[in-house]
């Protein structure tokens, strides 16, 4: 992992994000005004996974890559609309809040949730906002990861399991994967 910081004109920063992320497996670029107030800073996380640690051996860009994860049109095809996610999110959320100790947070309500902000994030990016959604999005897949890493194996792992390098890399591309799966089986 590096850390990248990139200083710019605000017209290059379209074209500077998706050279970023067409050349590096990154976390969600964060943007800062620059302090003579006319350029803006961009930072990010770059990650490298090590070959060895790659699957069958394979080389780094078939195994690793935005391109091994469904894309969110595949993933969320099936899925209810936001506004129902939503919905049942809260009252979830709501339910275990009022009950503590009668409920575990269960895998499906991780999932669900980390899908919910991936969605939201995906829209506010095609729409152009710029926010903290996709960082937020980010969180909560990590959350679902933590919760697959210390859970009783129910996830599907397919291609990658919550410990594998480009799960780490890209956690929302890892919701997107078990999403899938978890959706064809409902």
């Amino acid at each position: 992992m590096f850390d990248i910081r990139i200083i710019c004109d605000p017209a290059d920063e379209p074209d500077i994000t998706r050279a970023l992320t067409a050349a590096f497996d990154c976390d969600p670029i964060q943007r800062r005004p620059a302090h003579n107030g006319h350029r803006v800073r961009l930072y990010t996380k770059a990650f490298h996974p090590d070959p060895a640690t790659l699957l069958n051996g394979a080389p780094e860009a078939t195994e690793v890559g935005p391109t091994a994860w469904p894309t969110p049109e595949d993933a969320y095809a099936t899925a209810p609309g936001i506004t129902y996610e939503i919905a049942w999110t809260a009252s979830t959320a709501r339910t275990l809040t009022e009950n503590p100790h009668g409920n575990d947070v269960d895998r499906e309500y991780w999932l669900r949730k980390a899908a919910l902000l991936d969605r939201i994030a995906l829209e506010h990016e095609a729409d152009g906002v710029r926010n903290d959604t996709a960082e937020v999005a980010a969180n909560a897949a990590r959350q679902l990861i933590e919760a697959d890493q210390d859970g009783k194996g129910d996830y599907s792992g397919d291609p990658y399991g919550p410990e594998h390098p480009a799960t780490l890399a890209h956690p929302r591309g890892y919701v997107r994967q078990e999403y899938a799966v978890w959706s064809q089986n409902q």
